[in-house]
């Protein structure tokens, strides 16, 4: 199967819009922090023939799949192993100072959901694993083996958004005294015993633990909440940032990063405004800025997505 069959960018023509003036310039660099089956950068690289892409990646398949894509561009591209956490130490290692553009596409990946043997879908039986990058030690497994009962009660609330975590995690460590959890269809089975018929039909009761647990695995929260922050001191000034966030949680500490570097600094009730006072940012789009219709029949994949966007005025003297 042909790569742009499993792998449709979501928002393309949209990122591309917002971050254009800051990518036409010569010598321009673009960071895409989540590069994924590199379906962004490969269109980017194509479309601006004098742009450097740096792609970020923690999952080693992907960054083979990208790199295999990005062959025709290999002259203007730096592909490292990083969680998009570590955005600064890979700029630092390759003597980037600073970037034009930065893409954040975050979730799980088209690659990760169509593996089954990753273990992120609850809908298809598989080893409980959910490791983005399959160096990393902390599996789905060992989680449900070895956390307290008090501890999967709170991932499944903090991550996973669940009413009924309480009764949830109570079921896991009742049933992995019998037999250890290893496969995802025995997961799904529990959860299923003690979730209200009339929940169920309001849909899959195992959806937010799963999500919960890849959270929990890949420390996709605390990752992000290093990340922006970083991403936001390495552009330059004229530069852009673009984030694309699928469900409230992971789009939270985006805009809280983002409506800091685009507010003023002065303390209440100063006549004046300082110039050390103002935003150092100002927002491309208002609010969270989702797809349009024709984009969700054609990709279903951008249905949820949450869309927020900035550029640097100045830097903090």
């Amino acid at each position: 199967m042909a790569i742009n069959d499993i792998h449709t960018p979501v928002l393309l023509e949209r990122c591309i819009e917002l971050l254009a003036p800051a990518l036409q310039k010569p010598g321009a660099v673009l960071v895409d922090a989540t590069l994924g089956m590199a379906g962004h950068a490969e269109a980017f690289l194509t479309r601006f023939p004098e742009l450097t892409l740096v792609g970020l990646d923690r999952d080693l398949e992907a960054l083979a799949i990208a790199e295999e894509r990005l062959k025709p561009f290999s002259n203007r591209i730096h592909l490292v192993h990083t969680v998009y956490d570590g955005i600064g130490e890979a700029l630092d290692e390759l003597g980037i100072p600073e970037v034009d553009g930065i893409l954040f596409d975050l979730g799980v990946s088209s690659l990760q959901l169509d593996r089954v043997e990753r273990g992120f879908s609850y809908s298809k039986d598989a080893p409980l694993d959910m490791r983005m990058d399959n160096t990393s030690e902390l599996t789905a497994e060992r989680i449900l083996a070895e956390y307290s009962e008090q501890d999967l009660r709170r991932i499944f609330h903090e991550y996973g958004e669940e009413k009924l975590a309480a009764r949830y995690a109570k079921a896991i460590v009742e049933a992995r005294e019998h037999t250890p959890f290893v496969r995802s269809a025995q997961l799904v089975a529990v959860i299923t015993a003690v979730t209200p018929v009339a929940v169920q039909r309001q849909g899959h009761p195992a959806k937010r633990v799963f999500q919960a647990l890849r959270i929990e695995v890949n420390q996709e929260l605390a990752v992000l909440e290093r990340a922006i922050p970083a991403a936001l001191e390495a552009v330059a000034v004229g530069g852009r940032i673009v984030v694309m966030a699928y469900q409230s949680l992971e789009d939270r500490p985006v805009k809280r990063a983002l409506a800091a570097a685009s507010s003023s600094s002065a303390p209440a009730g100063l006549p004046v405004e300082l110039p050390e006072h103002k935003p150092l940012f100002t927002l491309l789009v208002r609010g969270a800025e989702l797809a349009s219709d024709d984009e969700k029949a054609e990709n279903p994949r951008a249905t949820p997505v949450r869309l927020r966007a900035a550029e640097r005025i100045r830097r903090a003297e």
